[in-house]
């Protein structure tokens, strides 16, 4: 087999790029950067499933140069621990943790290991992540063992719906996001993926409260003591800047009439003299 020339090499993207048993037939639009087009059908088109499942073994030795050893043989170290057993050093397989943290499925997501040598698959949710410094690619991952019962807090990002139909958008308002995230108590096996709030017939100056979530049954807000603002409907520059003109100008006309009074004043009290 000859050498291939670099315009055959890229007729197709690197393996890594793209899901085989999805983009076996994938072609790159002509004029398109293949390897630009793989990674947005993966990350447009790619069936996801609900639940990630992760080749996981268990690691016999530990420490700095047991991580090492697992890193250079294509894993991603770990611990394992929670569910009532003992803390357990375990070996995740390095491509299904780097597709899962590039689909932002790694954190605040159920997903399951498969132990070789054990039957069955082991609910798990990752709780710290460590991210190299220089690639951004995940090195060590801590994971919790969860069931039916556990409840865990979760941060679940918020996505907003209708903004055409809000009256104070139209005008030129700007939603203003206070908190992108809200965090509560959910069980583990029913995180919500995220939370949706409708703007429609939102003014300026409104104001979205955490009561206008609507939780998931078993879902509950872990700050409880007040009713947070999550987002704003903030006045457009124009008409903040008409705003403090007005203010500006109602002062000014305050201050000339204090000074008016006091100089009529003085007259008057110079004249009785």
């Amino acid at each position: 087999m000859g050498v291939k020339s670099r315009s055959d090499m890229l007729a197709r993207p690197h393996a890594f790029l793209y899901d085989r048993r999805s983009f076996w037939n994938f072609e790159p639009p002509r004029g398109q950067n293949p390897a630009a087009a793989a990674v947005f059908c993966v990350r447009t088109l790619r069936p996801m499933a609900e639940i990630d499942i992760f080749k996981c073994e268990l690691r016999a030795r530990t420490g700095t140069g047991g991580a090492r050893a697992a890193r250079r043989e294509g894993w991603i170290p770990g611990v394992l621990y929670g569910g009532g057993d003992d803390p357990v050093a375990i070996n995740l397989n390095q491509h299904e943790i780097q597709m899962a943290y590039n689909a932002g499925r790694l954190r605040a997501h159920l997903a399951k290991i498969d132990v070789t040598g054990e039957k069955g698959q082991q609910p798990v949710i990752t709780r710290a992540v460590q991210i190299h410094p220089v690639k951004g690619n995940p090195i060590h991952i801590d994971m919790m063992r969860v069931d039916d019962k556990t409840r865990i807090d979760v941060e679940i990002p918020v996505r907003f719906l209708n903004e055409e139909e809000s009256p104070g958008l139209k005008k030129g308002g700007v939603l203003n996001v206070v908190r992108h995230t809200v965090e509560v108590y959910a069980p583990a096996t029913a995180i919500p993926e995220i939370f949706e709030i409708d703007v429609t017939g939102l003014e300026v100056g409104d104001s979205i409260h955490a009561s206008a979530v609507k939780l998931p049954e078993g879902v509950t807000l872990v700050t409880t003591d007040r009713d947070f603002t999550i987002a704003t409907i903030a006045a457009p520059s124009a008409l903040r800047s008409a705003g403090e003109d007005e203010e500006a100008e109602a002062a000014e006309g305050e201050e000339g009439e204090a000074a008016e009074g006091e100089a009529a004043a003085e007259d008057g009290a110079a004249k009785e003299e």
